[in-house]
């Protein structure tokens, strides 16, 4: 009785030293592993002007509708914070089991450049699953060599993130729809063990381009089996995404969100069967109410609640973004669909 008390032990103790192996997934605000969370960081410029910008509505399958969270978004924690750890720890630099692209238009400490797609955000996955983070945040993230940190100028506007966990099989097919977007690829490490499979990624790291092809389509499951269909054009599909082709092929009138700066801002459009209104006033709970002229957020919502879809990217309502590169993500999920749908304050119908 006395060995098998004293081998007991030994056991206990060699396993509490055993590393053990953390999946990689959304994580939410108290670090555990989501499916799929959204964020959208306010405005420092709200209606009743209160607020730092630094402070964010939060949302995943637990909720039932938008919960103002207790972290501000340039904290190490939160669910931004939480996901992204892994890739500014020693252990996460330094692995050759996971693989990570980051990319964005806007990258940090670079000047903004055209000739990429107009889109935004991060893989991270190894040979189990991953996440696709999307989000609309020029200079984010930053270098994994440099900790993680929220870049200042990320403060004045409103921003939207998108967060889904994925099973390995999936990142073949989101790899091939970035081929599309043309994305500005400033970070990735790709170990020689993914390279078979992410064929198209290898093409992005090192800088290639898509041939002359326009647009593509995928629908793509969670890691819990939640389903979502990828928008991708290329800068060879010119027309505006939002009511070429999404509107369309959803087959439902949108409201679209996204930043109205410019002198080329594209009009609400009634002139194809389905049609595009530009959202003109956010509301929150709070209530929180801001314009859009304050919102970098790119998303739109079905106008009527029968067809309930809801779509997040990175794509501008805007002249000169016809020609850009980018997508969309959109979902029916309920929950979702009920926290953008009640956000419409106003838009503008044709």
């Amino acid at each position: 009785m006395c060995c098998f008390h004293t081998w007991f032990i030994l056991l206990l103790v060699l396993f509490s030293f055993t590393p053990c192996h953390t999946e990689i997934s959304c994580k939410n605000e108290d670090g555990k592993p989501v499916d799929w969370f959204i964020m959208y960081k306010l405005p420092k410029y709200k209606i009743d002007d209160v607020g730092s910008g630094l402070e964010y509505m939060y949302l995943d399958s637990s909720e039932e509708g938008w919960q103002l969270s207790q972290f501000l978004v340039n904290s190490s924690q939160g669910a931004l914070g939480n996901t992204l750890k892994p890739l500014y720890t020693r252990r996460g630099l330094k692995s050759n089991r996971s693989a990570y692209v980051l990319y964005n238009d806007a990258p940090p400490s670079m000047n903004y450049t055209r000739q990429y797609g107009h889109t935004k955000g991060a893989l991270h996955f190894d040979q189990s699953q991953g996440f696709w983070l999307i989000h609309s945040v020029p200079h984010f993230p930053p270098f994994p060599e440099r900790g993680y940190s929220w870049p200042s100028t990320g403060q004045h506007y409103g921003q939207t993130v998108l967060c889904v966990t994925y099973k390995y099989g999936q990142f073949p097919e989101i790899a091939q729809q970035l081929l599309y977007y043309n994305p500005h690829v400033y970070n990735c490490s790709l170990p020689v063990e993914f390279q078979k499979d992410m064929a198209s990624l290898a093409l992005l790291c090192d800088g290639s381009k898509l041939p002359w092809v326009s647009k593509r389509m995928q629908g793509l499951i969670s890691a819990k089996g939640e389903h979502f269909l990828s928008f991708a054009k290329s800068k060879f599909y010119v027309d505006d995404i939002y009511t070429g082709w999404v509107a369309q092929t959803l087959k439902t009138d949108l409201l679209a969100e996204t930043w109205q700066h410019s002198y080329h801002v594209l009009p609400s459009n009634c002139s194809l069967p389905n049609h595009v209104m530009n959202i003109q006033r956010i509301k929150l709970p709070g209530p929180i109410q801001f314009k859009s002229y304050f919102d970098h957020s790119k998303w739109c919502v079905s106008r009527m609640y029968k067809d309930r879809w809801t779509c997040l990217g990175d794509m501008n309502r805007d002249g000169p973004q016809i020609w850009r590169s980018g997508g969309l993500v959109c979902s029916q999920n309920p929950i979702i669909y009920k926290a953008f749908r009640q956000a419409v304050a106003w838009y503008i119908s044709c």
